[in-house]
């Protein structure tokens, strides 16, 4: 029985900028675009590969949360708490670049880990740590 990663919700606060980032700085493409009322959540992948996708799902669009509970998880995401992921590259000096020519938000420049990996890390425009490691 195979398994694999189909979904990864990253909440946001604003989802033209979270789409500039993770498309225009990261390469990803836009898999669906959908709203209604206050919510809007975006689908991004890469291009030719069709699981492990990013929904990025705005946090005014859910309602099970109050007026408080959406205003502690905006504080958490300003911090840098709430959301991570990890995406695997074979070029992290060259994707460092792109990702910081396109006004990405460094948090840790290219660096050779003890655990084995070379990575960097950005945080994304709603707060999200997003870490580049080499793919191994």
């Amino acid at each position: 029985m195979d398994l694999n990663l189909k979904y990864c919700l990253l909440t946001v606060d604003d989802a033209d900028k979270a789409l500039s980032f993770y498309r225009d700085a990261l390469g990803m493409e836009v898999r669906a675009d959908v709203g209604s009322d206050n919510m809007r959540w975006v689908t991004v992948g890469f291009p030719g590969v069709m699981d492990g996708e990013i929904v990025l799902a705005t946090i005014d669009g859910n309602p099970n949360l109050s007026a408080e509970d959406k205003r502690a998880i905006t504080e958490l995401m300003a911090k840098g708490v709430m959301g991570f992921v990890v995406l695997g590259t074979d070029d992290v000096n060259g994707m460092f670049e792109r990702v910081r020519a396109a006004g990405g938000e460094v948090m840790q420049e290219p660096v050779d880990q003890p655990y084995g990996v070379r990575d960097c890390a950005f945080r994304d425009p709603a707060g999200n740590i997003v870490r580049i490691n080499t793919r191994g």
